[in-house]
């Protein structure tokens, strides 16, 4: 059941570069199904508290390895601490040479999850693409609703750049070159900033806010969206259409039932106050105009997973108005998808067939440009990367622990390796050159 009225599907995301998209609220559901969402998130909640609590006192006596270097809280959210990745490669104790940096944001629905779940993601990002790496946190809903979650990572944002004990690479407090610095002092800072499912939304969302667009050159130069939950003005259940599914493959790519069906209505429920604007890009990135958001823009979505379809179509849009803003011929736009398309090709991102490439990303890159394309220009890009086979959660260990068999961890293993490699070049190379 509906519990929010919703925008025509697709109308505002093939118009959003023209005109403002109609404002549609979001409104209370009927009272027997408000009662079954608050038994659901709270049991949810209760249930998953356990194993996080039995976590954490084992690794307090017994921290394993790879974990953060320092774990930080500011005053300004104390209850809310970061954890802290240096690169291997980087001696503390020999310098302070700044460092590239990529602000991580968990994902789960704005409901659940804690940083921690992003440990192994986290220090295998800042080993293998030499940055520092910030795992963010926020406070969850439904104790707190939008927006409360993005003022937190905004409280925390300034309070980063304040703290000169971390080798951010700020741009007006970068120190002189010297030899064993990975990073040059830049006319801009060398900030992005990463999030996965509702993480992704927060991520596209958080440098819109006044703040920090206001802390430039200092604000995120990048944003990257991990199978980011993006449409909040779309249903769940209307999202269930536009994804294949593929049964030959094995548990959990071959699940005929997408993971986030039962528990997507129950997390909007959660984070979205009655009365909202449901069009507002700080809730639904997908309505945010390409000015509004960071210079470089990447979007990567999983073919085995319900947000697939809105993350193909904000890329497409803001793909088109790059275009125009370059004055490009509008011969070579991109098509924005209809998501109520009867035509498999535009209602499904993807393919209906398995991937041949086991382990790896569809190549050549930019062949099949449902999988991956890229619109670069002076001072800016736009990028969309569709990993194959791959479900919701994919690159997360625990996840793969969870849910996978030996192959199909192995295989989304190999494809997390490969997608974060292709992320870490665009940043060096064009993002950071």
């Amino acid at each position: 059941m509906a519990i929010v009225s919703r925008a025509q599907p697709g109308e505002p995301l093939a118009t959003a570069a023209r005109t403002k998209p109609k404002t549609v609220a979001c409104t209370p559901p009927p009272l027997a199904k408000k009662i079954e969402f608050v038994i659901h998130m709270y049991s949810l909640q209760a249930v998953l508290s356990v194993p996080l609590w039995v976590r954490g006192w084992r690794e307090y006596f017994y921290p394993p390895s790879g974990g953060p270097d320092i774990v930080k809280a500011y005053a300004c959210r104390p209850q809310l601490p970061l954890r802290v990745f240096f690169p291997a490669s980087y001696d503390q104790a020999a310098t302070h040479a700044p460092l590239p940096t990529v602000l991580t944001i968990h994902g789960g629905g704005f409901c659940i999850g804690v940083n921690r779940d992003d440990d192994e993601y986290n220090r295998d990002l800042a080993d293998s693409q030499r940055v520092l790496v910030i795992s963010m946190n926020y406070s969850k809903s439904p104790a707190v609703a939008f927006p409360a979650a993005l003022h937190d990572l905004e409280a925390l944002y300034h309070a980063l750049l304040a703290d000169e004990s971390l080798p951010i690479a700020r741009a007006a407090s970068s120190p002189a070159p010297s030899p064993s610095s990975p990073s040059p002092p830049s006319a801009k800072s060398k900030i992005a900033v990463l999030g996965f499912s509702a993480g992704g939304n927060l991520a596209l969302a958080l440098p819109q806010l006044p703040s920090i667009r206001a802390a430039a050159p200092n604000a995120p130069g990048a944003a990257v969206s991990v199978y980011g939950c993006l449409n909040l003005s779309r249903d769940p259940a209307a999202k269930l259409r536009n994804r294949f599914y593929k049964p030959a493959l094995p548990l959990p790519q071959g699940s005929r039932i997408d993971s986030l069906a039962t528990l997507a209505p129950v997390f909007d429920w959660s984070y979205i106050p009655y009365g909202q604007d449901l069009t507002d890009p700080l809730l639904s990135p997908a309505y945010a105009a390409l000015d509004t958001l960071p210079p470089h823009v990447f979007l990567v979505a999983a073919e085995l997973d319900m947000l697939a379809h809105e993350s193909w179509r904000l890329a497409c849009r803001l793909g088109n108005e790059a275009r125009r803003v370059q004055g490009k011929p509008l011969e070579g736009d991109r098509e924005v998808p209809d998501p109520d398309s009867k035509a498999d090709r535009v209602k499904c991102v993807g393919r209906r067939a398995s991937s041949k490439r086991k382990g790896a990303l569809e190549e050549p890159f930019g062949e099949d440009e449902r999988y991956g394309w890229s619109e670069t220009w002076a001072g800016g890009s736009v990028n969309w990367l569709l990993v194959p086979d791959a479900v919701h959660g994919f690159d997360n260990y625990h996840i793969r622990q969870i849910m996978g068999g030996e192959e199909s961890m192995l295989d989304a293993e190999l494809k997390t390796k490969a997608y974060v490699a292709q992320v870490g070049a665009w940043l060096h190379n064009v993002v950071w050159k």
